[in-house]
């Protein structure tokens, strides 16, 4: 190579590290997310650390269409808070966002689990259910600040047609009105639950902003190659969607970050599918400092720069 040539291939280099370095990020690019509150373990919206230029997104969880007595019952899409109420406040929420104008709160309905039993998605007719959840959530959302719901039912007393239809409405309807500006689903790799996701997915997967896909829901030791082939897998079943990574910091299970997730998401960085990235949960992470919060983040906000000379 001449020397020419030389000077031309560095300063090619030098001005595209300049305008990285530079440019704000491509925000859809850039999503990071954490699941809250439902542990009640006391951790509030300032311990979490906050990357600027990411576009960050709190989800409380959960609501739940159950009653909140010591034996909590179906209430046919009456929605109750479940989260940590005393300290993720409707105050706080707003606080949070006036601080931080890169953050946005969702809710997330449904869960595991509801008090000692799971959490059934167990509507009695697919319009009753509609119009009570469109109600008491609409009434929960304005109530706390919120900009968007994600769906998390993970058990079912429905089958999947009614639930697609039961949620396909509520969120076509609550984007209708003003109430929630995204929403976002949470599968993971179990034949019924796929089962009922799929459906929504293929009748409602316009309306449908992001898929958090439970990637930690596959068994502990998962391999960077394994993790990898499941990406592909969940991309083809909610094919177009913006399919979001996950751990847990709990360790329950899936790729580690000690085994690999990170080596994981540069190469899917790299590949230009990485959407975004999402923990559970800020509960979890509050005693060890929320290390993977920050390293996830930093991971979403260094540019990956593609040039050719």
């Amino acid at each position: 190579m001449g020397f020419s040539k030389l000077c031309i291939v560095l300063f090619t280099l030098q001005t595209l590290v300049a305008m990285a370095l530079t440019q704000p990020l491509d925000q859809k690019t850039a999503i990071f997310r954490e699941y809250i509150g439902a542990e009640n373990n006391t951790v509030k919206f300032e311990d979490v650390p906050i990357n600027p230029q990411v576009e960050f997104h709190y989800i409380l969880a959960f609501a739940i269409d159950y009653t909140t007595s010591s034996s909590p019952s179906p209430t046919d899409g009456k929605f109750n808070a479940f989260w940590d109420t005393d300290n993720l406040t409707p105050s706080k929420v707003s606080l949070v966002k006036n601080q931080h104008s890169n953050v946005k709160v969702a809710l997330s309905l449904g869960g595991d689990s509801v008090g000692k039993q799971y959490c059934n998605f167990s509507p009695s007719s697919v319009d009753s259910w509609v119009s009570n959840a469109v109600s008491t959530l609409t009434n929960i959302i304005q109530e706390y600040h919120l900009d968007g719901i994600d769906i998390d039912y993970e058990h079912f007393h429905a089958d999947p047609e009614t639930f697609a239809e039961c949620i396909g409405k509520l969120i076509t309807t609550l984007k209708h009105n003003g109430v929630i500006s995204f929403a976002s689903i949470a599968p993971f790799e179990d034949d019924e639950v796929q089962r009922h996701y799929l459906a929504l997915w293929k009748s409602y997967g316009h309306i449908i902003d992001y898929v958090n896909f439970q990637f930690y829901a596959y068994d502990k030791g998962t391999t960077v190659s394994q993790f990898m082939n499941y990406f592909q897998t969940q991309s083809s079943n909610y094919k177009g969607g913006k399919i979001l990574v996950s751990i847990t910091t709990e360790g329950s299970g899936g790729l580690s970050p000690e085994n690999g997730f990170f080596t994981a998401c540069n190469r899917l960085k790299m590949e230009g599918k990485l959407h975004g990235i999402f923990i559970w949960s800020a509960d979890d992470s509050k005693a060890s400092g929320f290390r993977y919060e920050r390293q996830s983040q930093a991971l979403l906000t260094v540019p990956h720069l593609q040039y050719s000379v």
